[in-house]
């Protein structure tokens, strides 16, 4: 069987994506996709380029005007970077990645309890200290076949005891409990390494560049 293209990956990614965040359903565009997110204090909106052109990005940047709309285009940030100008803020790359989903048993180490569970199409998982604390977090928005996990965080109190791992296999299977049967997820760097060794296979880097509102747009 053919492996998905990378359009096909991002539509998948973005129908998880939106439940995970509540956001509106995507538009699609001739490049890709627009999405209403509505947190003006940090991403007002998106457009979703999976093979973006030079062309097509910069008479898509030209339109914008709305500070914190941001861009996700699948490519290297050296080259589209370029296309745009200085009000355009670069962020950190992110990686697309998608795993088969399975059954598992998460072990979890001593000193830590797991709360899972699942509302509104959103699957959630908590580790705790014996106290209560929060450790790790992270939540998968479902869309039938596809799960996708988003904020994915462990506090910095708690790395490097596999809490991420913990986090990620505890979505993976309650997802897979669900009827979901493929990851996908756009990580960053620090998390391309832990999904990695969780047997996810990366297939693009994304650039990510956000539309700043200090003085009015210029072409970007």
């Amino acid at each position: 069987m053919s492996q998905p293209s990378i359009t096909e990956l991002v539509r998948m990614w973005i129908s998880g994506w939106i439940v995970s965040r509540g956001a509106a359903d995507p538009v699609e565009q001739p490049w890709g996709w627009s999405i209403d997110v509505g947190a003006p204090t940090g991403e007002v909106a998106r457009h979703v380029v999976p093979e973006p052109t030079e062309a097509e990005v910069r008479k898509l940047a030209e339109g914008i005007t709305a500070p914190t709309t941001w861009l996700k285009l699948f490519a290297e940030d050296a080259t589209v970077r370029p296309w745009l100008g200085p009000r355009w803020r670069l962020d950190v790359t992110g990686f697309l990645m998608t795993v088969p989903l399975a059954p598992e048993q998460p072990g979890l180490p001593p000193g830590y309890t797991l709360t899972t569970w699942t509302r509104g199409g959103v699957v959630r998982a908590l580790v705790r200290t014996e106290d209560g604390r929060p450790a790790a977090r992270g939540q998968a928005g479902l869309a039938g076949p596809v799960a996708v996990p988003d904020q994915i965080v462990t506090d910095p109190d708690h790395r490097r005891r596999g809490l991420g791992s913990v986090v990620m296999r505890s979505l993976q299977a309650t997802a897979y409990g669900a009827g979901a049967r493929t990851g996908v997820l756009v990580g960053t760097a620090d998390g391309q390494a832990l999904y990695t060794a969780l047997g996810w296979t990366t297939h693009s880097p994304m650039a990510s560049l956000v539309l700043d509102g200090d003085s009015p747009a210029e072409d970007q």
